[in-house]
């Protein structure tokens, strides 16, 4: 699931990683959205505050905005920066564990602190959360060579569409079949970001923030079990 990547990564390692991926980013949205009231997922409605606060001239709303969309922006460049550089270095089968983690961390921060910071610094509490987004989205682009994105639906609707009309014209039998998996893998991912803010929106009610603590151990489980499955193989091969 994070090991491989390149020519090594198949659909069923695309369709693992976006499993876990669009369940914690459909926590996150579901959680930000009720703890603070703002989108903790995207920024394509912050742009649009953002120009039109610019422009009736309440800049220091306009700069909370712009503060949103710098932190996805950081996240998807600290997180592609710390990819790069582990490949680079060839750290193989590990380049993506130091990313997760940070994710991680950015989850725990937010529902460990976030509780208590949604009333005091509701946008400081969103911008981690954007960041940490940011920090997903950019990590399972890289590692599914741009077949997954997890923390947004626009684009993902987008690809179901053109790969649906597809059907229609496409005929020949692997034309066919990669289509289908793709629709499979995207249908997939709806389901689960909706199942993961389904989810977060039961806990919410007794967890608070601190559901984001329950997404932060789904990452961690993913990480162990992508360790063990990935040195169980090597025994067999052994």
């Amino acid at each position: 699931m994070f090991t491989h990547h390149g020519d090594q990564r198949t659909q069923t390692h695309n369709l693992q990683v976006a499993s876990l991926l669009a369940v914690v980013a459909g926590m996150v949205n579901i959680t930000g959205f009720f703890a603070l009231l703002r989108l903790t997922t995207n920024i394509t409605g912050h742009f649009a505050y953002f120009m039109s606060d610019l422009f009736r001239g309440e800049l220091r709303e306009a700069l909370v905005f712009l503060a949103y969309i710098l932190s996805f922006f950081v996240g998807s460049l600290g997180s592609s920066f710390f990819i790069e550089r582990g490949i680079r270095r060839k750290k193989g089968e590990t380049v993506y564990y130091l990313p997760v983690l940070v994710e991680t961390a950015l989850l725990l921060l937010a529902g460990f602190f976030g509780g208590a910071a949604t009333s005091e610094a509701p946008d400081l509490v969103a911008c981690v959360l954007l960041l940490a987004m940011g920090w997903q989205n950019a990590l399972v682009t890289r590692i599914s060579n741009s077949m997954v994105r997890t923390t947004h639906l626009t684009g993902l609707f987008t690809d179901l569409g053109i790969e649906l009309s597809q059907l229609f014209f496409y005929r020949h039998k692997d034309e066919q079949q990669r289509l289908r998996s793709s629709i499979r893998l995207r249908l997939q991912i709806l389901v689960l970001f909706f199942g993961g803010g389904i989810f977060a929106a039961f806990l919410f009610k007794s967890l608070r923030m601190h559901t984001l603590l329950v997404a932060a151990m789904l990452l961690v489980a993913g990480l162990v079990y992508d360790r063990w499955k990935q040195r169980t193989s090597a025994q067999i091969k052994n």
